[in-house]
């Protein structure tokens, strides 16, 4: 049984539902935990499996998740899954108890995040250490995700796993030079300078202070380069005002919306991909970005700083400072970034296809419950 709070719809799910549709003895069911019914819910039933909505608003969140606990408690006694699987913290403490409620004898966890209470919600980093005392297991999306579970929250490294997200990889090795063209024109792109791009919410933590700091020092080096910011978010006025103030209006796209079909090719517009999150523990953006052969410039955050290890693949930076961001682009622009971008997607296709992912989470499953028997 999946847990899942707060989105209508997401990908990986689908593609879980997808995979699961062909494997054998493997029957999912979910409970999805969101304000209004969602429309995930036609789309999991449509697969042949079960799926229940537990109206929740997280702009409510202690009364919330007390009110989840009874109803997937109940849901739980009545599904009887030998596991239950948590993916957002929202969905993962209501969840974590029912199911010890229920005597769920598989009660598991994907850590999708390290320290975020830590830095923006201290008093909600006791419930962190509660969900994980109450599992049976957890499965960290990186090693320093890993890390910090084991170290700041004291969790045994033998009850912490590891399985990277995982993409499918023909979404982002297919070439669609229509689509490419069409997002070029609509933003106004030329191959004649570089684009670098960002796909990321406009929120604090997703280092968009620090992107624009960058491009000053840039735009000193390629005075008609491109920035590509893709998000939407509450700091948006922000970010326009100070690209207003470093005088970059003219090099900053914000292409507003782009449907989700089209990322793929958006990336292939980019010469370099550039990530500036502070504490992200994996990025979704930064594996399809290096799936689909653009070259990355990252902080040192999750998942990349775990593929880095494999050789010259990107660029990690130490440092989430401006200056530090575009040191680490221009070395790529000045170098054979292509290069790079190559070795990046052959990493990418090696550790972070959905394959694998699919793999480890079943290894991870068999697992669990042949140490309940």
């Amino acid at each position: 049984m999946h847990t899942f709070a707060n989105n209508d719809g997401v990908p990986y799910l689908s593609w879980f539902m997808q995979r699961a549709e062909e494997a054998a003895g493997v029957h999912f069911s979910f409970l999805i935990l969101f304000p209004t019914r969602p429309a995930m819910l036609d789309e999991i039933r449509s697969h042949g499996f079960d799926c229940e909505w537990i109206k929740y608003d997280d702009r409510h969140r202690p009364t919330g998740m007390l009110l989840a606990v009874p109803k997937m408690w109940w849901h739980m006694m009545r599904y009887r899954p030998d596991i239950v699987h948590g993916h957002l913290f929202d969905d993962t403490l209501p969840g974590m108890v029912a199911a010890w409620l229920a005597r769920i004898k598989v009660r598991l966890f994907t850590r999708q995040d390290s320290c975020f209470h830590w830095n923006y919600a201290p008093r909600w980093v006791f419930l962190d250490r509660l969900a994980a005392r109450l599992a049976t297991r957890i499965i960290a999306v990186s090693e320093d995700t890993r890390t910090f579970t084991t170290e700041m929250e004291q969790v045994p490294r033998t009850k912490v796993g590891l399985v990277h997200h995982g993409i499918p990889t023909e979404r982002f090795t297919t070439r669609n030079e229509a689509t490419c063209d069409r997002l070029r024109a609509r933003f106004g792109l030329h191959d004649a300078y570089p684009v670098i791009g960002t796909v990321a919410r406009f929120i604090e933590w997703k280092g968009y202070r620090h992107i624009v700091d960058a491009a000053k020092v840039i735009v000193q080096h390629y005075p008609k380069v491109r920035f590509l910011f893709c998000g939407s978010g509450p700091q948006r006025p922000d970010v326009e005002q100070w690209v207003k103030d470093a005088g970059l209006e003219a090099n900053v796209v914000f292409t507003g919306w782009v449907d989700r079909d089209d990322v793929p090719s958006l990336y292939r517009t980019m010469d370099v991909y550039l990530h500036a999150a502070d504490h992200e523990p994996f990025g979704f953006v930064f594996a399809e970005a290096m799936m689909s052969g653009v070259p990355v410039v990252s902080t040192r955050t999750g998942g990349f700083a775990d593929v880095m290890k494999d050789g010259p693949c990107g660029v990690l930076v130490n440092m989430r400072t401006g200056s530090a961001l575009a040191g680490g682009v221009l070395s790529l622009l000045d170098g054979d970034h292509k290069a790079v971008g190559q070795a990046g997607q052959a990493v990418a296709l090696a550790r972070f296809s959905f394959d694998r992912m699919w793999d480890g989470y079943m290894a991870e499953y068999q697992a669990a419950v042949e140490r309940t028997i």
